[in-house]
């Protein structure tokens, strides 16, 4: 039944939005098989050594990765179960709650990685999209979490987006005339993006939406590291061209 229900999915992940897809199909495809590879490595391993914390860690991950969301949370769930301290830190898990709609407890998430680091910026904007996605904006927007410290571009931009101060052209242009090295300004463009179409998704404009979390998916600097930001852009935008797509 699982190797039937990943089969589904598998396809309607291939088949998303697969004319402009910015991912070539067999590029798409062993990633999923990767990541379905490391899952089943991960159970065998987990029935040997059911209490290794670094094992759920990595399932967590790999299942988020393949959209197996409610796994994800599971995984991320049981590391705190088996070490508490865990808890404060684990911003994954506020992701995968985001994912499963449990928006309350993904904003907790978030509330609580604050007070462990005050100078991420997007940690802040993952607490307002759950908050959006639970209250509204404007109730969203009057809980901002408050940062003080400087941090990495383009997130002091990009936090003022998401409190109403700036709009997605003037990130755009502030990373232009920031003049970066081009190695880094792609790095720069791939988060700019990210939440820029996060951004254009909460307020209702899919097409924007869609158009920037293509391009973050598309980004070099992503695709070369495959870090879990990426995945997650990557996930993300599976999931909102299906919609898209949908009859």
């Amino acid at each position: 039944m699982l190797a039937a229900l990943f089969s589904l999915c598998f396809q309607q992940l291939l088949r998303a939005d697969e004319a402009s897809h910015p991912l070539p199909a067999a590029e798409r495809k062993a990633l999923l098989e990767e990541f379905q590879q490391r899952e089943n490595l991960l159970d065998l391993r987990l029935k040997e050594d059911p209490k290794n914390v670094s094992l759920y860690s990595a399932r967590g991950d790999a299942r988020l990765f393949l959209g197996e969301f409610a796994g994800a949370v599971s995984d991320y769930e049981k590391m705190i179960a088996l070490d508490p301290k865990l808890d404060v830190s684990h911003w994954r898990l506020g992701i995968a709650y985001y994912y499963v709609k449990k928006y309350d407890k993904a904003a907790h998430q978030f509330e609580i990685y604050h007070g462990y680091d005050n100078v991420d910026r997007e940690n802040g904007i993952w607490r307002f999209m759950s908050q959006t996605r639970a209250s509204g904006p404007k109730k969203a927007r009057q809980g901002l979490l408050k940062y003080e410290k400087t941090d990495r571009p383009p997130y002091p931009w990009l936090y003022s987006l998401y409190a109403g101060k700036m709009k997605p052209e003037q990130v755009l242009a502030e990373i232009k005339k920031a003049g970066f090295d081009p190695r880094y300004e792609v790095r720069v463009r791939f988060h700019a993006d990210l939440y820029l179409g996060i951004h254009y998704e909460l307020a209702g404009n899919r097409e924007k939406a869609i158009e920037h979390l293509r391009q973050a998916t598309a980004n070099a600097f992503g695709r070369a590291t495959g870090t879990y930001m990426w995945q997650v852009a990557r996930v993300h935008y599976n999931l909102l061209s299906a919609k898209k797509s949908s009859p």
